[in-house]
């Protein structure tokens, strides 16, 4: 599986689909910048105590930022590993951000565990074909990140009292063969902020311009007082190259899309994994890969969650009499669907068993990864670490 995984990167990383592992392509040098040779500067590394490991990690103090690498050139970001002294209110406080061809705003601007996939900041080991913690202590990420002449990755500890040890490297290389057509790596994360009824989830605001959606991965935090019902109905919805009222691709509900069905426990995929499934607590941290099925937008995109939960009919029934916000959506019995939207009388009053649909409120917040034909984008920065931070436990 490793070799599957080093072959696929080394073809989507160089020019063409036709590079192999014992080709030398040409015009292309190898390089590595880390605390012990920040930026990889030739026959430079590990200078400090006499070369006997004096240099392999910094403290980053609350409000300090560091720079992990500032280069200039054509090439490719192909690993990055970092650790920390991590918790979950650390990991939403470091902000990463990665800067392509001398732009000013990031192309990625990302709370560091979320975008590794460590949504909810636990401790959980897994891989996939993107990211992986081998032991849930460290982090990696394998996305190849082209740029034409200027790479910039900086990490700022937002916190307000806790001071960061970070080790890390970032692993790339220089190189003549880029594709004249490039596409940048970009990122976007959120949390979910509405408080009505109905209103979706934005996994990836509307964007302009030409590029791939690569995926997503999420935090949930379930609101308790819909007791023990089920949270994931809702549909992922990707408006196209001008979708307006209906989106080109729709999914059947939030496991579906995730790759799984009837529910969701813990597993790890290459392309789709559920990391942590705790009913006990309400939380979920999962993610889904858009690699062997790629979505490609020319012009441009707009992908959502429906926030869609549901529950037998007594259940939902006892919720509504406590007045839980909810709205019942359909009907799901042994005599039919029943499409509550479609009909004059819109209550449960007529049913007296099966499944019931409705639109729920919880806690979301979604890192979504694409490549698009421009090193920066129009997007909303990155919320304040309050935000970020709110209602997260160490």
């Amino acid at each position: 599986m490793r070799i599957i995984l080093i072959i696929f990167f080394v073809l989507i990383s160089c020019k063409g689909f036709d590079q192999l592992l014992y080709d030398f392509p040409e015009n292309t040098t190898s390089h590595i910048s880390s605390f012990e040779n920040l930026n990889a500067v030739k026959g430079s590394g590990g200078q400090s105590n006499k070369t006997a490991k004096g240099h392999p990690f910094e403290l980053l103090h609350p409000g300090e930022t560091k720079e992990l690498l500032n280069i200039n050139g054509e090439g490719i970001i192909q690993r990055i590993w970092l650790t920390v002294n991590q918790n979950p209110v650390m990991l939403r406080s470091l902000r990463l951000q990665m800067f392509w061809d001398g732009e000013l705003k990031p192309a990625v601007d990302v709370p560091l565990g979320d975008f590794f996939g460590s949504n909810l900041g636990r401790k959980v080991a897994y891989q996939s074909a993107m990211f992986s913690t081998a032991e849930g202590r460290s982090f990696n990420c394998y996305v190849p990140m082209p740029f034409r002449k200027k790479a910039k990755i900086i990490l700022t500890n937002e916190s307000k009292n806790d001071t960061c040890k970070l080790y890390y490297d970032v692993d790339f290389i220089f190189t003549k063969s880029l594709p004249e057509h490039l596409l940048y790596f970009h990122t976007f994360w959120s949390r979910q902020k509405t408080r009505s009824l109905g209103d979706d989830v934005i996994i990836l605001p509307k964007i302009k311009g030409k590029g791939r959606f690569l995926g997503m991965s999420a935090a949930l935090k379930i609101d308790s007082v819909y007791g023990a019902t089920w949270w994931g109905e809702g549909e992922v919805k990707m408006y196209l190259d001008g979708d307006s009222t209906y989106p080109s691709i729709n999914g059947t509900g939030s496991e579906d899309y995730i790759g799984s069905g009837w529910g969701l426990g813990t597993f790890s995929n290459l392309y789709q994994g559920c990391t942590v499934a705790d009913d006990v607590k309400g939380e979920y941290n999962f993610y889904r890969l858009h690699i062997p099925d790629a979505i490609y937008f020319n012009t441009n995109i707009k992908i959502t969650l429906q926030q869609i939960g549901g529950g037998f009919i007594e259940d939902v029934k006892n919720l509504m009499k406590k007045n839980v916000n909810l709205k019942p959506v359909s009907v799901d019995n042994e005599k039919g669907f029943y499409k509550l939207f479609e009909l004059k009388d819109q209550s449960l009053n007529n049913y007296s068993d099966g499944w019931v649909n409705f639109y729920r409120i919880d806690d979301y917040a979604v890192t979504s990864y694409f490549y698009l034909d421009k090193p920066s984008n129009d997007l909303p920065a990155l919320a304040d670490v309050l935000e970020r931070t709110k209602n997260v436990k160490q």
